[in-house]
């Protein structure tokens, strides 16, 4: 509860006027006095009174690529069976506020609500909880409360198109992936026999069904994987604008590109942090949320997209050395990318010693006033400027 400057000054009035008239015993002063202090009270019993609202929110929708429009409506309830309600009240949404009117919402009835979310800056936008305001008439004294819960808005980074995937050394379980060895001891299908199949491979029983050789179709079982590194830390990304890397949104973009291009390609992936963030609150309420079985967040766990939504920069600049110690000892994969800023360029000797442990290694730089000398730690290096720009490189790598 907080008394206002109104409230202040009429209070210290009224304590004066009490104890001047008490003491010259001016009855009309004591009588105004106690007038005054009747009114605080006043004030301050209407102001604690506590409007029954109830609040929905629904995000339209909750996870939006970096400039794509998003919208939130909230619905306010009066929930009181006599009383109408006669509000201030403002809703939280990133950095501002939006007020939402609540003027005479009778008993029973509710009022909606419909403003958009910014989604200039990748990140998690919270939204709410709803600030309610309850003021007395004479303004002497206000109290502001909470209502409903915060809602995230994920605003993923772009994603743009890439058309080469890297398949790296090991091969698709199903020939989804060109060029599957054929011979090993794991059975894949059944097909017709061609001149040149060995006999010890003709699947009998099956050929006298279909009156024709059927052959067995062995295929190598090892699936590729991709490992996507992110580097996260302040020293790779030294320059800022107003407060934003934009070498390390580019990365974010990048790891979100090859991320999506993997998955669409059906190849598992894995995406990793140089150096791991504290949760945010939003993913902390999320966390909870799927700890407890809690649907009220949507119900979608937390994938690579929402990861890189609330990723940031880490103050850790040593976490490199041990990254890559945790990737040699793992071997997570057969196919690292490694995605950095130009202050990261001086430490791709750690990056260059895991070729040993992963056949390819790829290496994108962003933001670099100078490309990257050719042949730097025997690794295959994609300078660009922007997201964008990375993706027309990729695209353009023709050894993994």
């Amino acid at each position: 509860m907080g008394i206002t400057a109104r409230g202040v000054g009429l209070l210290v009035a009224a304590v004066v006027l009490l104890g001047v008239g008490f003491r010259f015993a001016y009855p009309e002063l004591t009588l105004l006095g106690a007038a005054a202090g009747a009114a605080v009270g006043y004030a301050a019993l209407t102001a604690a009174w506590r409007p029954r609202l109830t609040v929905a929110r629904r995000a339209d929708p909750d996870r939006v690529a970096r400039g794509e429009p998003a919208s939130m409506t909230l619905t306010v309830r009066n929930a009181a069976r006599l009383r109408s309600a006669n509000l201030l009240a403002e809703d939280r949404c990133g950095d501002r506020t939006v007020l939402v009117p609540l003027l005479r919402l009778r008993p029973g009835r509710d009022t909606e609500v419909r403003y958009d979310v910014p989604t200039h800056r990748r990140g998690v936008v919270p939204v709410g909880p709803l600030r309610v305001t309850r003021r007395d008439p004479l303004g002497l004294v206000a109290l502001a409360r909470p209502y409903g819960a915060t809602t995230p808005v994920w605003v993923h980074p772009r994603i743009h198109p890439l058309t080469a995937v890297p398949t790296g050394a090991g091969r698709s379980l199903d020939g989804r992936v060109d060029g599957v060895p054929h011979g090993s001891i794991t059975f894949d299908s059944l097909r017709e026999y061609v001149v040149g199949d060995e006999l010890r491979r003709v699947h009998w029983r099956t050929s006298a069904r279909v009156g024709e050789l059927m052959v067995r179709e062995n295929v190598d079982t090892s699936l590729p994987r991709l490992v996507v590194l992110l580097d996260n830390r302040g020293a790779a990304h030294p320059e800022r604008v107003d407060g934003v890397a934009e070498s390390f949104e580019s990365g974010c973009e990048a790891a979100a590109s090859i991320v999506t291009a993997a998955h669409r390609a059906d190849l598992p992936v894995l995406l990793l942090l140089v150096a791991p963030e504290p949760a945010t609150p939003a993913q902390r309420e999320r966390a909870d949320a799927d700890a407890h079985g809690d649907d009220s967040t949507g119900g979608q766990p937390l994938g690579p997209l929402d990861r890189l939504a609330a990723a940031g920069l880490s103050s850790d600049d040593a976490a490199l050395r041990a990254a890559t110690t945790r990737l040699r000892q793992d071997r997570l994969g057969d196919t690292l990318i490694f995605l950095t800023g130009p202050g990261g360029r001086a430490e791709l000797g750690h990056v260059g010693a895991l070729r040993g442990a992963y056949p390819s290694v790829v290496v994108g730089v962003f933001g670099a006033a100078e490309p990257t000398p050719p042949g730097t730690a025997g690794l295959v290096v994609v300078d660009a400027a922007d997201g964008a720009r990375f993706a027309a490189e990729w695209d353009g790598v023709r050894r993994w």
